[in-house]
């Protein structure tokens, strides 16, 4: 077993890298449809990556580390989308940590072209983001800025959907840290993950309208629902929008978890035990993603683990380990 890595020193850069491991191809499932299956996009502290998991070949499609390969200062991808009408790939960067100079960015499927989307500086510390391509906008979580945003595909009209706390005044509140987002465009909601301390059972799990409701502000959501409180520390979200199911990495834990995205009447988010963990054992849990057709679902860690199982976390199968911090991982 790979031991553990303090996340401090990986957001920090400090964290090594190894190669990728070999893998071994994936047999077909029952049912699953015809046609090409999609490939997984991922991403390393200042690389992104695409590989098929049935066939195992990584490719490195952008690398914005420094030319003599050294870790670079300042550079922390981490959610990513591929659109699927272009092909294009967008993916988030935290920037420092204690600084306000995230950015997003943009590629083509092949890795060239590549374009800043929002500069440094208009985002804090962007996390997981989605793409809602029939309105064309990029949704993200952004954690220092302790907000949820959107803009269009080009960058433009940023707007602030959710705000969770000041940034100066309540600068190193975990507790209102935005970290990890999912979208449900045709009921039109946003969901998103608040994180809290570290392995602190003080993680939240939220959910809002896309469209702003009457009277309400940024700072004052009338419609905000808490669908989950006192997660040890909930980070990456996607949704099963057919079944109505809600899945999250959590680092506390290092798990992977699925619940109701509708909870029952008069609920307690505090004690909701409607809570399945689906997957144990991860090295600082961060991605997950969806593939729904094919009923399997996708992993990273920071402890550089990127896998795939079942969507019930059976047969488990780990691509690669010990490949450098990886975090954001998308089917495309």
């Amino acid at each position: 077993m790979m031991p553990a890595i303090d996340r401090r020193q990986v957001l920090a850069g400090l964290a090594g890298s190894s190669v990728l491991a070999g893998c071994s191809s994936m047999p077909g499932l029952p049912g699953v449809p015809a046609g090409p299956a999609p490939v997984l996009y991922y991403l390393g502290q200042a690389k992104v990556y695409r590989v098929d998991p049935d066939v195992g070949t990584p490719e490195t499609l952008v690398d914005r580390g420094p030319a003599d390969g050294s870790r670079p200062q300042g550079t922390i991808h981490d959610g990513i989308g591929v659109h699927a009408g272009s092909g294009q790939i967008f993916w988030t960067d935290m920037g420092r940590p204690d600084a306000r100079d995230g950015a997003i960015f943009r590629c083509e499927r092949d890795g060239s072209g590549l374009t800043t989307i929002v500069a440094p500086g208009d985002a804090f510390t962007p996390k997981q983001m989605k793409i809602d391509e029939a309105s064309g906008k990029i949704y993200w979580s952004d954690r220092e800025g302790m907000a949820v945003k959107r803009c269009n595909l080009d960058g433009t009209d940023i707007e602030t959907l959710v705000v969770t706390g000041n940034p100066v005044v309540d600068k190193g509140d975990e507790t209102r840290w935005c970290v990890g987002l999912a979208l449900d465009p045709g009921r039109g909601h946003v969901y998103w993950t608040q994180k809290g301390g570290d392995n602190a059972s003080q993680g939240v799990i939220r959910r809002i309208n896309i469209a702003m409701p009457r009277g309400s502000t940024a700072n004052n959501r009338r419609d905000m629902v808490t669908l989950f409180s006192r997660l040890p520390e909930p980070i990456d979200l996607d949704l099963d929008l057919s079944t109505r199911t809600l899945y999250w990495t959590d680092r506390g834990d290092n798990t992977i978890s699925q619940a109701p995205m509708d909870p029952p009447a008069k609920f307690d988010p505090a004690i909701r035990i409607d809570r399945t963990v689906v997957l144990r054992g991860l090295n600082e849990a961060i991605g997950v993603a969806l593939d729904l057709p094919r009923g399997r679902m996708a992993f990273t860690s920071l402890g550089g683990e990127i896998g795939v199982c079942a969507l019930d976390g059976t047969g488990r199968r780990m691509l690669a380990s010990a490949h450098g911090m990886l975090t954001g991982i998308c089917w495309g």
